[in-house]
């Protein structure tokens, strides 16, 4: 419970607002990976990982003919402080143990739930998800850790390869972060109304927007399964064939951008269109996924040739 109080410590020190901070956090985290990628000394050293970290055999090896700047050997230094990419299992280890823990207190109104609840802004409170919805929006986050967890434990394939470690404790610090975005805007509800079995109950007829939403949850999960399902049949760094990557580069990244607006939109408070903190969530799974994607399709062209990815979008098509 110690990280807990002490973001409450945070907060009450600072005067903000839980819900605020949330959304501020999300919003900071992707400007930091923007800033971050964009020059190429940075994107070469913190942002790729993995086989994109990697130089191609057609690529030139050139020879360093001077004493690098101080600048770049303090840059070498501070990107030289890597971990397994296998630490990757981590983050959705990490998202279930979340989602656990705040379902516990969330059930029993613990004191971790109330050290979060009592920062939330009475106009956040009252402009609140219903019962019904948090535990849907729970459930589904729920689904979506764990089926995460078990394509990292089960497509896993041994590897050398290593991360920036700011990039793996950014990625904890998500999944920790939307454990709590999942639910917080319901707060007015959670705190009002005792939670009983019929908040379960699935013999409801489901509303408009969750007779929309909720399949497309479901789709899009089902495709991202089945292009990581793909990548793993692959050969080691191989050009994937499967018919979604004919247009798109990294199908998987959209499908990851969608089930997160899905939640975004099936957790929207009463007289809300769309709940703006899991908004955010989803704008920071864009930028983190949409630099990742364009780093992809570089590699792929000076792996494989322009033409082999030629026509092919990034991540969303018809706009990236």
């Amino acid at each position: 419970m110690l990280p807990v109080y002490s973001v409450d410590d945070f907060l009450s020190a600072t005067h903000m607002d839980a819900v605020d901070a949330l959304r501020a956090l999300f919003i900071l985290a992707a400007c930091t990976i923007l800033s971050v990628s964009l020059p190429s000394s940075f994107s070469s050293r913190f942002v790729n990982y993995g086989a994109r970290a990697t130089s191609t055999s057609s690529e030139p090896k050139v020879k360093p003919t001077r004493q690098p700047h101080a600048f770049i050997r303090f840059l070498d230094y501070v990107s030289s402080f890597r971990v397994p990419h296998s630490y990757f299992t981590q983050f959705y280890v990490a998202s279930v143990l979340s989602s656990i823990t705040w379902a516990t207190q969330l059930v029993t109104l613990g004191p971790a739930f109330w050290a979060v609840a009592i920062r939330v802004d009475e106009r956040h409170v009252q402009k609140s998800m219903s019962l019904n919805q948090v535990m849907l929006c729970w459930a589904l986050l729920m689904i979506q850790g764990s089926r995460r967890l078990y394509e990292s434990l089960a497509f896993s394939k041994p590897s050398s390869s290593q991360m920036w470690f700011v990039h793996w404790l950014l990625g904890i610090v998500f999944y920790i972060a939307v454990g709590v975005a999942i639910w917080i805007e319901g707060t007015g509800s959670l705190a009002s109304e005792k939670m009983a079995l019929l908040h379960f109950r699935i013999t409801n007829p489901p509303s408009l927007r969750t007779f929309l939403c909720l399949p497309l949850f479901l789709f899009a999960s089902g495709l991202q399964h089945d292009c990581h399902q793909h990548l793993f049949s692959l050969k080691k760094y191989s050009l994937p064939t499967h018919p979604l990557f004919r247009r798109v580069v990294c199908p998987h990244y959209t499908a990851e951008c969608v089930i997160y607006l899905s939640l975004a939109l099936l957790a929207a408070p009463r007289g809300e269109f769309i709940n703006k903190t899991l908004l955010c969530c989803a704008m920071f799974v864009a930028v983190n996924l949409g630099v990742t994607a364009a780093t992809t399709k570089r590699w792929y062209m000076r792996k494989f040739g322009e033409e082999a990815v030629r026509g092919r979008w990034m991540m969303i098509p018809g706009v990236f």
